[in-house]
């Protein structure tokens, strides 16, 4: 591994009775950046991280973390990384401060230091006036930020958040996001396993998208939407009756064939970055000039939705319900400690 990838692996296997978990998994993420898992329920996600994180073996090939082998070096691993699960791990009966010097403590940190490490969390998370509240008054977007202040009593090199947001409110979920980003500016690198669509746009450097166990895709975001075309104008018929008229009208204005999708009455036209004002200035300029008037329009650039539908076939899972349940783990499996 070189020094400036701080996770890597290749070739990770793992299988849960007839259910094949990883096939093939590889990931290399540099120091000091965010890598967006992203992916449905049941393609693998949460094994990776699992597996990352030195709480399951692989059934075959490798990965290091910080340059530990994370199969033969598991504690040099636990040292250095961070994991806040899909699920908040702290003790509702305790106080916010009470949660994080216990996880100090926890941690090999001696009384005074784990009491001194909950302050300086607590500050760096906002949670200063919520200190000596139980943790069961918190609201979602606290817990987590409380959960997240909890993995960070050793200040790891590497966290790995799995999840981290499901179920969150849009306000909640912010302020989560808002905490992973000062995470990142202050060093951390973070690996992020998310089915959310926006979250991984919004915060990752790079984005591997994972299906069947295997990464079929990595990049940018940028660069994964450019895959699936650029950018268009959507126009939408107010009536069935005008959606012939809206798309001549589009293509006099935009300067090229349009698509026309009758299910929604929508018209929608590809336009080069650099014309994309002209071409919608020119399409409502048109539509007036008509006499049409349409129930929508807009520029639409292209989605990370719109991504995993061209690389799999099917869209991605942006607010979780409905999904296929993950394979379930073979019963009386150990699990590494």
């Amino acid at each position: 591994m070189t020094d400036d990838l701080v996770i890597s692996a290749a070739g990770l296997r793992k299988r849960y009775g007839t259910a094949q978990a990883l096939n093939g998994f590889d990931l290399a993420v540099p120091r000091g950046s965010v890598l967006a898992l992203l992916g449905p329920n049941g393609a693998g996600k949460t094994t990776a991280v699992e597996i990352l994180a030195t709480l399951r073996r692989p059934d075959a090939g490798s990965a290091r973390i910080a340059g530990f082998d994370v199969a033969r070096e598991p504690d040099r691993v636990r040292e250095r990384i961070g994991l806040t699960g899909q699920h908040a791990a702290v003790d509702e009966l305790l106080t916010g401060r009470a949660n994080l010097v216990m996880f100090g403590r926890l941690n090999g940190l001696g009384a005074a230091a784990a009491r001194r490490r909950a302050d300086e969390l607590l500050e760096r998370f906002g949670l200063v006036g919520a200190a000596r509240r139980r943790a069961r008054g918190y609201s979602g977007g606290m817990r987590r930020r409380l959960d997240l202040a909890a993995s960070l009593t050793r200040d790891p090199e590497v966290l790995f958040l799995d999840e981290p947001t499901t179920g969150l409110d849009p306000r909640s979920r912010n302020e989560v996001w808002d905490s992973v980003r000062a995470l990142v500016g202050a060093g951390t690198t973070v690996l992020l396993s998310t089915q959310y669509l926006e979250e991984a746009d919004r915060l990752a450097d790079r984005v591997a998208v994972i299906d069947s166990g295997a990464v079929i895709a990595e990049g940018t975001a940028a660069q994964l939407k450019s895959r699936v075309g650029g950018d268009h104008v959507d126009v939408v018929a107010a009536r069935a009756d005008d959606l012939a008229a809206v798309a001549a009208a589009a293509a006099r204005g935009g300067g090229g064939q349009p698509q026309v999708h009758t299910e929604d009455l929508r018209v929608s036209v590809a336009v080069a970055g650099s014309a994309r004002v002209g071409v919608l200035t020119g399409i409502v300029r048109e539509l007036d000039a008509a006499g049409l008037a349409v129930e929508d329009i807009g520029l639409r650039r292209p989605t990370l939705d719109d991504v995993f539908l061209g690389l799999t076939g099917r869209p991605g899972n942006p607010s979780a319900p409905g999904s296929p349940a993950a394979p379930a783990h073979a019963a009386g499996e150990e699990v590494p400690a």
